[in-house]
């Protein structure tokens, strides 16, 4: 017991387990890639839908809105309703063929 020698030698890195490591890390990053959830087309077509019906419907009752306004403090009763009604759906559906000629979105 008298050596000046430890028990155990230090143990020395291996070229191959650095190489391990470093494919390891590669397949991780790859397969996080892989599995992050992404956009898909159905998500692009609920939102496209979502926007045609505030579109309409938000044309529609704006139309309504205002031409019960204009009803109420100008007498016209039920020309103001029925004319901005009627604009209200114009607006609305130019929105909508609108947005149906727009180059389609990225999903991701």
């Amino acid at each position: 017991m008298s050596d000046d020698k430890p028990a155990r030698e230090p143990i020395v890195e291996d070229a191959r387990i650095d190489a391990l490591e470093a494919r390891l890390k590669v397949a991780r990053e790859r397969e996080e890639e892989r599995n992050r959830p992404k956009a898909s087309v159905a998500d692009a077509n609920y939102r496209s839908g979502n926007r045609v019906l505030a579109d309409l419907l938000g044309g529609i009752l704006g139309g309504l809105v205002i031409g019960w306004v204009i009803d109420y403090f100008a007498g016209t009763t039920p020309w103001g309703l029925l004319v901005m009604l009627f604009l209200g759906i114009v607006v609305a559906f130019r929105n909508i063929i609108t947005a149906a000629n727009r180059p389609p979105e990225d999903p991701r």
